[in-house]
């Protein structure tokens, strides 16, 4: 005889998203606090989607005058030059600086990207009611909170060549407009990331599996 797994909120649990403590609130309206850390405890994120998604189309919205506008100009005695972060890749590439290349063109162009693509492609999938594939959905939702934490990491990079331009005579480099525009993309994908809720993956997988049961 098979028995049929219940999830937590089938069982009326809550999750805190602090400290991980599975536990059982007093209220059903008023979830209350964590017992163990006393975080505030929530079903499920108020308005999850609709934040996201305002944030993610913010951040693709800074993320076009971020890659136009120039990020590093620099400037010499008889000259002054302004990069974009494209222009900056070839120059350190044509440079022999290719490893420093290779890390601005992955911090800077691929990976906000490749992120703004993952979160727009989660919240389809749960308002379309996408159940298959809900463990790979999970894990990049996972990838994606990870790679948050480098996604500054281009910054420093940038630091550290205005550091090694501002030890040669008669040269100075002063941060462009661009760069406030990536700060911007950086800020809200990481905000994007944290305002979903992929709990809601779990809900969509097992409300068709209640319908898959029910039907048969």
């Amino acid at each position: 005889m098979s028995r049929t797994a219940l999830t937590g909120a089938q069982a009326g649990l809550v999750s805190c998203e602090t400290c991980k403590l599975l536990t059982r609130p007093l209220h059903a309206e008023h979830v209350g606090h964590c017992p163990r850390c006393g975080a505030t405890l929530e079903v499920r994120r108020v308005q999850s989607l609709q934040r996201t998604w305002a944030l993610i189309i913010a951040a693709a919205i800074c993320y076009i005058p971020a890659n136009l506008l120039p990020v590093m100009v620099s400037n010499t005695f008889a000259t002054s030059d302004a990069e974009t972060i494209m222009g900056g890749v070839v120059f350190l590439y044509s440079s022999g600086s290719w490893p420093l290349a290779l890390i601005v063109l992955v911090a800077s162009v691929m990976v906000p990207l490749g992120k703004l693509l993952a979160l727009a492609y989660l919240l389809v999938s749960v308002q379309r009611g996408m159940a298959v594939r809900h463990r790979e959905r999970a894990r990049l939702f996972r990838i994606v909170v990870f790679i948050g934490r480098w996604s500054m990491l281009d910054v420093f990079v940038a630091t550290f060549t205005v550091a090694l331009v501002q030890l040669q005579p008669l040269m100075s480099v002063l941060p462009g407009a661009g760069v406030l525009f990536f700060a911007a993309v950086v800020v809200l994908t990481m905000l994007a990331a944290e305002s979903f809720d992929p709990r809601l993956i779990w809900d969509v997988a097992n409300t068709a599996n209640n319908m898959e049961k029910h039907d048969g």
